[in-house]
């Protein structure tokens, strides 16, 4: 029969997510817990027809996100399944009727559905409270002058070109070019449901070894670039940034950018004094907008700060749980004397590490992920 050979895998009982129905999605067991999700979400919308919901905002709006999380599972979830069962109910139909266009048609629908299939397997691997955020990645050159700065920036160029790739919407925080060539660091808020969940698998240290476009006797160098990865924080997230412990910093704008750079004090920069931690921003316009980016940049790592502080507590009570700290070398990129990405955490090889600094980064973070699953988003720092 047709179907044994392309669409087995259709079979609910023959693939964990698509095991469950309709009125039975207990059956996907612990790894979505459909019936779950379907309860809680119903109670939740219950309770937002009360007439006295909003009287406390800050629960509802715990409520609202919580509704929109459980939805981003169960809608997707649902219409999934119901191509599933279109596709087993045309199976049927050409196993009493034959027919050259409809099994073109099942065989399209088969491998869309099999490519769907394995995202939403991906995507249950994130689980963590912050992993359907937004992302905002920091791009740091390691020592190493203009090379380490040129690497810098070809970072910057992947992961711009991986968030096109999934639709997402990139926007350049903060950039600090290099004197020569390249970026001394960037910051990018990157925008799409579960970027956080899926970036955050590449913070750490990442390594490149190639023959220096800016060495004249054509040596080979070995430069570094730190990622970090934080979870861009919604304002129902309540950090506390009192003004007496911020220390604001103006100061005129460098680079491209138009008349108004050097011309205005506009570039903002902010340093908690509690923490230490140093942020800033210089490429809106104003002076305003950029404290208000500058701003959310400090919310936002002040909320990692709180999480590492959490995980911290965590790791002393588990011996089990390895410590990767911000030195760990996770990913090493070599185009000569030979081209290979080979991410150290999973052996994950790839050859063709131009198609990988085009954004091809999907295999590392997938491997990661199954590999090591809703794993504390600090681990890899």
């Amino acid at each position: 029969m047709w179907g044994s050979k392309f669409l087995p895998w259709l079979n609910p009982n023959a693939r964990p997510p698509l095991r469950a129905t309709r009125s039975d999605s207990s059956s996907c067991g612990g790894t979505f817990d459909l019936d779950g999700k379907r309860s809680r979400l119903t109670a939740l919308e219950a309770e937002m027809t009360d007439g006295v919901f909003w009287n406390d905002q800050e629960r509802a709006r715990g409520v609202v996100q919580e509704v929109k999380s459980l939805k981003n599972w169960v809608e997707p979830f649902d219409k999934l399944w119901n191509r599933v069962v279109g596709a087993q109910e045309m199976e049927s139909l050409l196993a009493t009727d034959p027919d050259a266009d409809m099994d073109a048609e099942v065989t399209r629908e088969t491998a869309a559905l099999r490519e769907e299939v394995d995202a939403f397997e991906l995507r249950s691997l994130l689980q963590g409270s912050d992993d359907y955020r937004d992302a905002q990645v920091e791009i740091s050159a390691g020592a190493g002058g203009t090379e380490a700065q040129d690497w810098a920036q070809m970072l910057m160029r992947m992961y711009t070109r991986w968030a096109e790739r999934r639709g997402y919407q990139v926007d350049i925080i903060d950039m600090s070019e290099g004197e020569e060539a390249g970026i001394k660091g960037a910051v990018l808020e990157i925008k799409g449901a579960y970027s956080y969940g899926f970036l955050r698998p590449e913070a750490g240290v990442h390594r490149l070894v190639r023959i220096s476009p800016f060495d004249s006797q054509a040596r080979r160098h070995t430069s570094f670039a730190s990622i970090f990865v934080y979870p861009v924080v919604d304002n129902e997230i309540n950090i506390e940034i009192r003004d007496e412990d911020i220390k604001m910093d103006v100061f005129r704008a460098s680079g491209a950018g138009g008349q108004h750079v050097n011309k205005t004090s506009s570039a903002v920069r902010l340093t908690h004094i509690p923490s230490g931690i140093v942020v800033s921003c210089q490429q809106e316009r104003s002076q305003g907008k950029n404290k208000a980016q500058a701003m959310k940049q400090l919310k936002n790592k002040l909320y990692q700060l709180e999480l590492e502080k959490q995980a911290a507590v965590k790791a002393k009570l588990d011996a089990n749980k390895a410590d990767v700290t911000f030195g760990s070398q996770i990913r090493s990129y070599v185009f000569q004397p030979y081209t290979m990405v080979n991410d150290h955490r999973t052996e994950t090889k790839l050859s063709d590490v131009q198609k990988v600094m085009d954004g091809a980064i999907d295999p590392f973070i997938e491997a990661y992920l199954k590999q090591f699953g809703a794993a504390a988003p600090t681990e890899a720092r």
